[in-house]
């Protein structure tokens, strides 16, 4: 046996054993079945989520036992179903099946009390919290003052790709605007992959497309960029040149929401630049 053939025995048997210890774990009273007098076992029997999961006995039993009979996205959300899993166990399901696990339902604007708190005490670091769509969630009063108080945009257009490509403000900000927006435009285009035909992500696309001729230029080109870190160089209309390291970091609650930060860089004077635009 090979190491590939080894890894996908580990996999399946590993699916297998989750599989069991939540059906195990599953009080029949919590789906609506009765718990009965006659249980050798604790938890649900084979046939009952079978049952639950509109599946047959025999395939649910082979999945159980490790065999490689290639559960679909669906199947497995109704097995998710059918053992009440919570996001978490749901994601691990999918994982275990090697399927990419659908998403999870997007939070919207609502950022979580500690979330907030977390920003409000990055006191010397611009920081924001995006969504999946990259649209601009949350933010601290450094990052107003760096890059303009989003407070003041209407919601549609506090979205960061919108801002690199439709803003004229902030396009003047960015120092080396022509590389970063074509990084950018690909860093998003693999973000894109995972929800095309999403009404919101076409709906973004179709108005960056109308709106910026740059945007319609080098979207056609599909070029495809996995999410980096690196230096980003202002222009700031009150303190001038600005130089700052960022990096983005995922919130792994399965809602694709980031966390970017900016840290001054140390060769130059942008840490006392940001102070003076956090003091007036």
């Amino acid at each position: 046996m090979n190491h590939t053939d080894a890894s996908e025995t580990i996999r399946l048997a590993e699916l297998g054993a989750f599989l069991r210890s939540r059906r195990e774990n599953l009080n029949p009273t919590a789906v609506g079945l009765p718990s009965g007098m006659r249980r050798r076992t604790p938890g649900l029997r084979r046939e009952e989520v079978a049952m639950l999961a509109d599946i047959g006995t025999a395939w649910y039993t082979w999945l159980e036992q490790g065999r490689d009979v290639q559960a679909s996205a669906g199947v497995l959300a109704s097995l998710a179903g059918a053992l009440r899993l919570s996001e978490a166990e749901r994601r691990h399901l999918f994982a275990l099946a090697g399927r990419p696990a659908p998403n999870a339902a997007a939070p919207g604007n609502h950022i979580e009390p500690s979330l907030l708190r977390m920003l409000d005490n990055l006191r010397d670091q611009p920081a924001y919290i995006t969504g999946r769509r990259w649209d601009i969630l949350a933010w601290n009063r450094p990052a107003a003052a760096l890059f303009g108080d989003y407070a003041s945009l209407p919601p549609e257009e506090r979205n960061l790709l919108r801002m690199v490509f439709a803003n004229p403000a902030h396009r003047a900000l960015l120092t080396e605007w022509d590389s970063l927006a074509r990084a950018a435009m690909a860093m998003f285009r693999a973000d894109y992959g995972r929800h095309a035909g999403d009404p919101v992500f076409e709906q973004l696309v179709e108005s960056l497309l109308r709106d910026s001729a740059d945007f319609r230029a080098w979207w056609p080109r599909r070029e495809v960029l996995e999410p980096l870190s690196g230096i980003k160089l202002l222009s700031h209309p009150r303190q001038g040149r600005m130089s700052f390291e960022y990096s983005s970091f995922a919130l792994l609650d399965g809602s694709e929401r980031r966390l970017t930060l900016y840290t001054p860089l140390p060769e130059d004077d942008s840490a006392a630049k940001l102070a003076a635009l956090l003091a007036d």
